[in-house]
């Protein structure tokens, strides 16, 4: 039995399907398979193999004077379609030329994967949860090395890049101090105007001082810095890394002998570990000023604001906020090198771990600010 199926164009490209024998189909190929030309043979040699479901087909192409990418889909397609029926796929007199960008491709990696099962809670929940220890091993692990380093480099500081420390205690500290203030400022401005709404209701406006100023010393000014910098210092540490990641260079370091985070995180830790806290003082202070200029609009002087603040605040407030900002900028510095350094490949590898140090340094933010919380709520501070 013979089956025919054929398309042709002098000009372009001719197809011809014939079923030499009970479950083998002959495709005659020839002519030019470009973009324009390769639509109508792809779907008349559809018709003819889905007329003959063949076990076996080839495709005589010796007629073929051209063949780019689209051509090469055609006989992909071909292949593809006899691997799902468990069939076979042959192709004859191919010219070298194009015999080379065809074997540039696999078949079987075109093939489409059926769609997978569906995954129970049970199953999401381990792999949720198996993923999360990864990443606590990963982070220990980096966290081990770092500490090393800063011990090392304690013992040894001449070993140290300082250059690179003050350049980055340049870039990502002093450099963002101007949105910590304008945010800070804001947000003591704020704070003010909503709590002397319901202050007003009992006659104790001249209260709204005590407020802000006890919040921006011991929770908002350390809080929103921080938060800050995890969107603008640590993403850009994670940035930096990863993508001296992506390009070998760290490769290239550990090659030349030289500890990566010896010798491109210890001085980014160090930076944002002293960067941190004077940017949270000045916080502080733009918070208690954006409070003092409400006080001001409500028709308390200058003077008795001042002495409200000084009133009640103590060395304690003070202190405690300070001490989360170092922790907080230890976190900032050391989630954003270390999502540098766990960088993959490809290009949105660096764009992931950018969006990983933010997430991972706000979630570890908020985590111990809340240890603060209870352990300063344990000591009475």
């Amino acid at each position: 039995m013979i089956s025919r199926v054929q398309k042709k164009d002098s000009s372009q490209v001719s197809i011809h399907a014939e079923e030499t024998q009970p479950g083998e189909l002959l495709l005659k190929v020839s002519g030019r398979l470009d973009a324009t030309t390769t639509g109508g043979v792809w779907r008349e040699a559809m018709l003819g193999i889905g007329r003959v479901s063949p076990k076996h087909v080839v495709v005589e192409c010796s007629g073929i004077r051209y063949c780019d990418i689209s051509g090469i889909g055609f006989f992909m397609e071909i292949g593809r379609r006899q691997q799902r029926r468990n069939g076979t796929f042959e192709i004859e007199g191919l010219q070298e030329e194009f015999r080379q960008l065809l074997d540039l491709f696999d078949p079987e990696k075109l093939e489409t994967k059926p769609p997978q099962a569906k995954v129970n809670l049970v199953e999401q929940f381990g792999t949720v949860s198996y993923g999360a220890w990864q990443e606590i091993k990963g982070l220990i692990a980096f966290l081990g090395q770092l500490s090393v380093s800063l011990v090392s480099a304690a013992k040894h500081p001449r070993s140290v890049r300082w250059k690179d420390g003050f350049r980055a205690a340049e870039k990502h500290g002093a450099d963002a101090l101007p949105i910590v203030a304008l945010v800070s400022f804001l947000v003591g401005l704020i704070m003010a105007f909503q709590s002397a709404i319901p202050m007003r209701q009992f006659g104790a406006q001249i209260y709204v001082a005590n407020l802000v100023a006890l919040s921006m010393l011991r929770e908002l000014g350390p809080l929103m810095t921080s938060l800050i910098l995890a969107g603008r210092t640590g993403s850009s540490f994670a940035a930096e890394l990863g993508t001296m990641k992506v390009r070998e260079e760290i490769d290239a370091l550990i090659t030349m002998g030289l500890e990566p985070v010896r010798f491109l995180v210890v001085t980014r830790v160090v930076a944002g570990f002293f960067m941190t806290p004077l940017l949270a003082v000045f916080a502080d202070l733009m918070g208690v000023a954006g409070g003092g200029v409400v006080m001001l609009s409500l028709g308390f002087s200058l003077e008795t604001y001042y002495h409200q603040v000084i009133g009640a605040v103590t060395y304690g407030d003070f202190l405690g906020g300070l001490a989360k900002s170092f922790a907080f900028g230890l976190i900032v510095a050391s989630i954003g090198c270390a999502r540098g350094l766990q960088t993959g490949v490809g290009a949105a590898a660096v764009g992931e771990s950018t969006t990983k140090a933010v997430v991972t340094g706000i979630i570890l933010i908020i985590v111990a600010d809340g240890i603060f919380a209870v352990i300063y709520y344990s000591l009475g501070i």
